[in-house]
């Protein structure tokens, strides 16, 4: 049997269908992925697995029809032509698409793609710090591995806050279409299908929560058993293998089977690790099991290739308004008498009972503190939820504790919002423009307000009391928890970003710091309580302080200053955390090295340790200078200094040009090939078509067959059904029409990208691949051609054994009064000839006989050319193939080590566990040769299908 290859056109079941892509089962089986070209299957899918096919052909490029073609121009035969071109998938590093998706693309960020194609596997850790774009950069990647057709099947997992921002930054910049399993998603899909069916085999593009998946057991069952080409991990440090106990490995458990059932795997964080090596070596395992022999001692050698990790000082001269300069004021204001009163109640708190036992940076009266200087209605919660607590366990044994409770308790309740008087402070912030105020007047739907809160109790507090203060509708103020509905969740997020909506403040709890985009109307943040943890500070501000930003950030922190020594001092060495927030920012770009713990519970361990320990002599000032970087960076023994350490690389503006490429194409964009391709199915099946070529727009009501291929894609992508789709080529108009979808009422945009990736594209790409029959090629007779020469158009594809092509090329045989006069490249036929510049007159001739004694010969001669191309890839991937092997027996040889001394006791029982774990690394070493052989070694022989013919005429 010929070789099996996208593109391919084979018979089976008595009709013809073309190849899209062919895959491997466990079992070694070929299952190949078709599409129909016959007339009754036309554009329906299917699969075959190849060993039970028993009468499959692939049809014989030699024995190829060659048919005159009667339309226009020959309109057919150009559509047919470019059909295949945009099928045929790039083979090299170099960018193709994603640097067209509708956004302002900056070179920094290509540099993830660019290495992630320069890989053999897409397998990469996008580490950018807060705010520089990495869901773009992850955007970016897809669409170069869905033009190269590896990425058919795609699933994003990330946190419910984010599903809705990351479905849409796909759909409208990238034209991807994830199909949204929110908490409701996933209700209709059990409606939809039989119960016994995979939803994750039902839809080829998927956004799901991964706390969705974490307490749906049924539902991560099913996403557990399915295969993809791409999976996407958003904020990735919640996959991480945190801690031993089953409860904080669920999400590590998901990640770690998922990471297994695709080819591409992508990670995004800003925060990726925790300062154990064994964290992050989790994460890198995924992308890699045979990277790292030993999960506590690696070096930034063995992973150096799995992750990116820039900073905004990294990138600082490619952001330009994107991204302008934060303006930050901290405001303090004095305690009132009554804050006071309970300061010094809180300060003389002994809690013998309580704190016994209590390790340093853990003690409840550090926790009350805490919530104190959030408000005291959380710190009186705090109390009351305690002292019922204790009453309901021993009450006698913790009776003294209750007792002082109690006296703060009574304390708390006499502070109001008249005497709290860090809110007055926030009110006179926001109304008046006295020292770094606002003057806001909550009119203005381009000026809006983000608040953040570390407690539930403040974050009610701060809404009921500023909705009456500040005279707010019910609807103008919101609050995001991480107790809301996902489906509620993301409905405040996308109101606050739509200029129509009349919400103007969110107060929010950090379950908002995480990825989400609060920056489209809102340029002011305050922090009402400030984080104890130096990487929390960065997620808040990282909310409005972000790329696409293009007003000034102003960021306010708040700040109680008190008469108790104590207390005040506490105060100060929390405001420590905001100058070195700066100071990263400006200088470092990591903020967490000041602190060296990279988690952020371990660091508001670390700043409960320095307030506990005023008592001891500790200052804001010695608690500064203990957070210096630079001995932490320069340290030989610091892990986060091995793996992180170097200057990170960041392309500029002529290495991301010289990375741009195009493929060969016969019209001028993607809009002139739409418009003629759908004027070859208006002839077919009247079309309600409009164009306008000013705009590069397109306005179609969708016929039938168009529509049932939306059906499985998301429904905020549909327009109604009397309503028609508007495709634009126009990248800044669309992208203008986002910014217009935040001003309505309608939340995602109407006009979608019309560029390579659309569905539309894809559907007219099937159609003109069949606009001839069965194993029939169009003959062209172009006026640019001498009377005896004769020009075979051929595709030439070299597949690996996984049926993925290596090598795609086009080229032209050349024949001269019969004979082959020479080879060349199907691009310089294009410029030679001008073919598909200009319009062609069709006169209609009958295809000459001779035409098809020069078939057999013409595949023969582009045959010749493949095998020379396969050739040299061969003697280049050898090579390559070589070194995986070495680098493979190295890194199997430091696992076996690895093994001996972790089981250096023979005992029967230790031999076991041994055995086991040995079984496990030739498992995973094998499969990942296998891969690697199979994704690197070529198919014994090359496809080769005629195109086109091109005949000189005389004129």
């Amino acid at each position: 049997m010929e070789t099996l290859a996208p593109g391919a056109r084979i018979v089976a079941r008595d009709a013809e269908w073309l190849v899209q892509s062919t895959s491997r089962t466990p079992s070694g089986s070929v299952v190949i992925e078709v599409v129909g070209v016959s007339d009754f299957i036309k554009g329906r899918t299917a699969r075959f697995v190849k060993e039970l096919e028993e009468n499959l052909e692939v049809l014989d490029p030699k024995n190829t029809n060659l048919v005159p073609d009667n339309t226009s121009g020959y309109r057919n035969s150009l559509l047919f032509i470019e059909a295949h071109l945009r099928q045929t998938a790039p083979t090299g590093t170099n960018l193709y698409i994603g640097h067209k998706a509708a956004m302002d693309v900056l070179p920094y960020q290509l540099d993830p793609t660019l290495k992630a194609l320069s890989m053999p596997r897409q397998r990469l850790l996008i580490a950018d710090a807060v705010g520089l774009g990495k869901t773009l950069e992850a955007g970016i990647l897809v669409a170069e591995l869905m033009r190269r057709r590896r990425a058919k099947r795609i699933l994003v997992v990330t946190t419910k806050s984010m599903l809705t921002q990351f479905q849409k930054e796909f759909w409208v910049r990238f034209t991807i279409p994830l199909v949204r399993l929110d908490s409701v998603g996933i209700q209709r899909i059990r409606s939809r299908i039989p119960t016994n069916h995979n939803p994750f085999h039902y839809y080829d593009k998927a956004i799901v929560s991964v706390d969705t998946l974490k307490q749906d057991r049924e539902y991560r069952t099913y996403i557990e058993q399915a295969e993809w080409d791409v999976i996407v991990i958003d904020e990735a440090h919640n996959v991480a293998r945190r801690g031993r106990g089953s409860s904080a490995s669920l999400r590590s458990k998901l990640a770690d089977r998922l990471a297994s059932r695709s080819d591409s795997l992508i990670m995004l964080s800003a925060t990726p690790h925790d300062g154990r090596a064994e964290s992050f070596a989790s994460l890198m395992n995924m992308l890699d099991p045979t990277a790292i022999a030993n999960e506590s001692n690696y070096s930034k050698e063995d992973i150096r290739d799995l992750y990116v990790r820039r900073f905004k000082k990294d990138v600082i001269g490619q952001l330009l308004i994107k991204f302008p300069e934060r303006q930050v004021l901290a405001l303090e204001t004095n305690a009132s008498v009554e804050e006071e009163e309970a300061f010094e109640i809180l300060n003389n708190l002994k809690l013998a009972g309580i704190d016994a036992k209590a390790s340093v940076g853990k003690l409840f009266k550090t926790t009350l503190l805490k919530s104190m200087l959030s408000s005291p209605m959380a710190c009186l919660e705090t109390v009351r939820n305690r002292i019922k607590r204790l009453e309901k366990t021993d009450g006698q044994r913790f009776g003294d504790d209750v007792a002082e409770l109690s006296v703060l308790h009574s304390a708390l309740e006499t502070i109001n919002d008249r005497n709290f008087s860090k809110y007055q402070k926030l009110l006179k912030l926001i109304s008046t423009n006295k020292a770094g105020g606002f003057a806001w007047k909550g009119i203005d739907p381009k000026d809006r307000i983000v608040i953040f809160t570390e407690r539930l109790e403040t974050m009610r507090f701060l809404k009921e009391s500023l909705k009456r203060d500040l005279k707010l509708k019910e609807e103008a103020i919101a609050t995001l928890d991480g107790g809301m509905p996902d489906v509620e969740l993301m409905d405040v997020i996308e109101e606050f970003g739509n200029e129509k909506s009349p919400l103007r403040l969110v107060v929010a709890t950090d379950v908002a710091s995480e990825g989400i985009n609060l920056h489209y109307f809102s340029h002011r943040l305050i922090h009402f309580d400030i984080p104890w943890s130096l990487m929390a500070l960065q997620q808040r501000n990282g909310r409005v302080d972000r790329y696409g930003q293009e007003q000034q950030p102003q960021i306010r922190y708040l700040l109680t200053r008190s008469n108790n020594k104590k207390v005040d001092e506490a105060e100060r060495i929390v405001s420590v955390l905001v100058r070195k927030d700066e100071q990263a920012i400006k200088n470092i770009g990591d903020p967490s090295v000041f602190m060296g713990v990279f988690d952020v519970d371990k660091e508001v361990e670390v700043t409960s340790a320095a307030i506990e320990a005023i008592e001891q002599g500790e200052t804001a000032e010695s608690f500064d200078a203990r957070l210096q970087p630079d001995e932490k960076i320069e340290d030989d023994d610091n892990w986060f200094a091995n793996v992180f350490g170097d200057e990170p690389e960041v392309s500029e503006e002529p290495q991301a040009q010289a990375a741009m490429q195009k493929m060969p194409s016969l019209f001028p964009d993607d809009y002139h090939y739409t418009l003629a391709a759908l004027g070859a199915v208006n002839e077919e099946n009247p079309l309600q078509l409009r164009s306008f070529e000013e705009e590069l727009l397109i306005e179609l009501t969708m016929p039938n067959e168009l529509r049932s291929r939306f059906e499985r894609l998301p429904k905020e992508i549909q327009p109604a059904s009397n309503e028609a789709l508007r495709l634009s080529g126009d990248r800044n108009k669309v992208m203008r029409e986002l910014e217009e979808s935040r001003k309505s009422e309608e939340r995602w945009p109407s006009i979608q990208y019309l560029w390579e990736l659309h569905p539309i594209v894809d559907w007219l790409n099937d159609r003109g691949i069949t606009l001839f029959g069965r194993h029939q090629a169009p003959v062209i007779a172009l006026p640019q051609l001498m009377s005896n020469e004769v020009v075979f158009i051929m595709l030439g594809i070299i597949p690996n054994r996984r049926g993925q092509p290596l090598v795609n090329k086009w080229v032209s045989i050349v024949f001269q009064n019969q004979n082959v006069k020479h080879i060349e490249d199907f691009e310089e036929t294009l410029r030679r000839t001008e073919f598909g510049q200009a319009l062609i007159p069709n006169q209609i001739l009958p295809v000459d006989e001779k035409l098809l004694n020069l078939r057999g010969l013409a595949v023969s001669e582009a045959k010749k050319k493949m095998l020379e191309e396969q050739k040299k890839f061969e003697d280049q991937t050898n090579v390559q193939l070589q070194e995986q092997l070495n680098r493979l027996d190295k890194l199997k040889g430091q696992h076996y080590q690895q093994l001996t001394v972790r089981f250096a006791d023979g005992t029967p029982l230790v031999e076991q566990k041994k055995s086991k774990e040995e079984r496990r690394i030739e498992q995973i070493f094998n499969e990942y040769w296998h891969w690697v052989e199979d994704s690197m070694t070529t198919e014994p022989a090359p496809y080769i299908k005629i195109i086109a013919v091109l005949q000189g005429v005389t004129v």
